[in-house]
């Protein structure tokens, strides 16, 4: 058996992720997690979409987590939805009133998702959008990405991201508006119409 000095951080090989497997059941789903925004809000959008693979196969083990500021764009501060109680630890969820920002949400067995949440502001120069990140079996390594929100062209034509994109790929960013405060966004992990995922350093 071979021993690695830990001491020496340039001494450790990076390890592999491990691959995401067919368990979200446990720990990491939770009942309501795709419902962000306060039960009864007037405000409230719903965005969903399926998460297919490079053969636009649905996925139905994948889960896909969101976080986007209020429609003020300020960062909410809040408790999240893994709320515990004091007393016995046990799961208390969401309290339904405060706009925590976050969400987890498990697609079904036909691969498709769904959240109820508020439009969120601006951050800084970037046009509106919702923070998305995607687990699937088979990726080493979770997806990130931006679903943006239709609306006013002329912020989305200015958005620093989408700028250095060419027009073709903005669609993979950009949700469709189906009406009545409802969004399509698809996730395509790879092949013809892939999401452009982001890389952070």
């Amino acid at each position: 058996m071979t021993k690695i000095d830990t001491s020496r951080p340039q001494s450790v090989l990076p390890s592999p992720s491990h691959t995401v497997g067919l368990f979200y059941g446990y720990a990491l789903t939770f009942p309501s997690g795709g419902d962000i925004a306060p039960l009864g809000h007037p405000d409230t959008i719903t965005v969903q979409g399926y998460v297919y693979d490079g053969e636009v196969n649905p996925l139905p083990d994948a889960f896909v987590e969101l976080w986007g500021p209020a429609p003020d764009g300020q960062v909410p501060r809040v408790d999240g939805s893994m709320r515990r109680d004091p007393a016995t630890g046990g799961h208390l969820g969401r309290n339904s009133v405060e706009f925590t920002g976050w969400g987890r949400i498990q697609t079904d067995a036909n691969g498709h998702w769904y959240t109820r949440t508020l439009r969120p502001g601006a951050l800084g120069r970037n046009a509106p959008y919702l923070s998305a990140c995607v687990f699937s079996h088979g990726l080493l390594v979770h997806l990130f990405t931006r679903i943006y929100l239709p609306g006013d062209e002329a912020t989305l034509a200015a958005d620093p991201l989408l700028a250095r994109l060419d027009e073709e790929r903005h669609g993979t960013l950009i949700a469709a508006d189906e009406g009545r405060g409802t969004y399509r966004f698809d996730i395509r992990l790879q092949g013809q119409g892939e999401t452009v995922f982001l890389e952070f350093q």
